[in-house]
């Protein structure tokens, strides 16, 4: 028997240091070659750790949530025989490649005892007492067993255990009835018979909604980093935001002409063509299209538009990048917003997917509300959020020197800008030639 070490390896992007978000083995368990033990989530992205040897595990190092340094131990294997040579070697080679911790730092370290081969199992878990697990998510209060029952307080102080079958726990639930307002029959046991005499007696009303159980979940992952990223972004950056309306009613009508003659291209949605119309802007603005850096006091301005598309996932908020979105046309623009949306929520997303954009557009299509104040993505200096399109009626020429009335499809774009870079003259004067430019959709369309 022998004991192989695990160190946390250096993932490049200049990290030292990466958080634990999901074990999927624990203490005793039995691992193979090649299986994925841990993920681990650096700043741009969760890369899964694969082991190189078949054994047993020994020893984790620490909880969901941790933080562990580049050539910290990450996992001990109890392997059979001898560890081979060029996994020894890559071992070795990524704890000398740790970068050397400050004094103000701490280590994560993996402290392993050297039991007798005939002890393995009573050491292991002894090591596995003396250390907390990962944390598990809390059961929910609607997962518990049909043998659990429901425990109102009594005056005293006890609780009184009120008796019921799933079916009828079921459907007092579902009608927002607490079982232990019902009286029970004979034997102590609450029967559909009993809800329906309660449903009866109080007129059908059964009162507000049972109160839900407390919940904690431990913030972690990419919440915890879109929690860091946002607390940094508005501790550091002036923010303020403009609003125009403009009128979408035509752009609107040339998207549907240029989806019905699509053939086997993407169907276009609306955000195809307001990138367009971004892209075809920013040249006038180029301090739109910049990142500010904080500490060198530079500000530099694109020629390029790597356009960050924020993206909703099961996770949470991420950002996957459209490069040069300046020379794609609208259908290679559908299947890049495609392509990146599916890999950001599958988290098949790579590292440089997620990272270098100059500017970000945030939608929430038809839940944008009226307006937004989006928060932006640092070191950008300016955020785009397009919101829901209204219909309303308006004002608007008859084409004989008159206005008539008629009913407009109206769109309001919202800017969050960092004050220190784009004065409110620039941001207020790109989004009127932006509004031209989508209320002129031949402008768009046009080389």
């Amino acid at each position: 028997m022998a004991k192989f070490t695990f160190p946390m390896p250096d993932i490049g992007e200049g990290i030292t240091e990466a958080e634990i978000v999901a074990w999927n083995v624990k203490v005793g368990d039995r691992i193979e070659e090649d299986a994925e033990f841990v993920d681990m989530m650096t700043d741009k992205a969760t890369v899964p750790m694969e082991s190189p040897v078949t054994g047993k595990v020994l020893e984790i190092a620490g909880e969901v949530g941790d933080m562990v340094a580049i050539g910290s131990p990450l996992i001990v294997i109890e392997v059979e025989g001898e560890v081979p040579d060029d996994v020894a070697e890559e071992a070795a080679a990524a704890e000398d490649a740790a970068p050397a911790p400050k004094d103000s730092e701490v280590e994560t370290r993996i402290e392993v005892e050297n039991p007798d081969a005939s002890d393995q199992e009573d050491a292991a878990a002894t090591q596995n007492t003396d250390r907390a697990e990962p944390v598990e998510a809390l059961p929910s209060s609607s997962g518990e067993s049909a043998e659990v029952k429901d425990s109102p307080s009594t005056s005293s102080g006890q609780t009184e255990k009120v008796l019921a079958t799933p079916a009828v726990r079921k459907r007092a639930k579902d009608l927002g009835v607490d079982l232990a307002q019902l009286k029970p029959q004979a034997d102590g046991r609450v029967r559909h018979a009993d809800l329906d005499s309660f449903i009866a007696y109080s007129g059908g009303f059964s009162g507000a909604a049972p109160a839900r159980g407390d919940e904690e979940i431990k913030v972690i992952g990419l919440r915890k980093r879109i929690a860091e990223n946002m607390a940094a972004a508005k501790r550091n950056i002036p923010h303020f935001t403009y609003v125009e309306e403009t009128d979408v009613t035509a752009l609107e009508e040339a998207r549907a002409q240029l989806n019905a003659t699509r053939g086997d291209r993407p169907k276009l949605t609306m955000l195809p063509l307001l990138i367009t119309a971004i892209c075809k802007t920013l040249p006038d603005f180029p301090m739109i299209n910049a990142r500010y850096d904080d500490e060198a006091r530079v500000v530099t301005r694109h020629g390029a538009v790597h356009l960050g598309m924020a993206t909703m996932t099961d996770g949470g908020l991420m950002v996957p990048v459209i490069r040069n979105a300046q020379g794609m046309n609208l259908w290679q623009l559908a299947r890049e917003i495609t392509r990146l949306a599916e890999a950001a929520r599958d988290g098949s997303a790579k590292s440089d997917e997620l990272s270098g954009s100059t500017l970000t557009v945030t939608s929430l299509g038809p839940l944008g509300g009226v307006a937004t104040t989006p928060v932006i993505n640092r070191p950008e200096v300016a955020i785009i959020g397009p919101n829901r399109i209204v219909e309303r009626p308006m004002f608007v020429s008859d084409g004989k020197g008159g206005e008539t009335i008629a009913k407009r499809k109206l769109m309001n774009i919202s800017i969050s800008c960092d004050h220190r870079v784009v004065d409110g003259y620039d941001a207020a004067a790109f989004v009127q030639e932006l509004k031209k430019k989508i209320e002129a959709p031949a402008t768009i369309l046009a080389g």
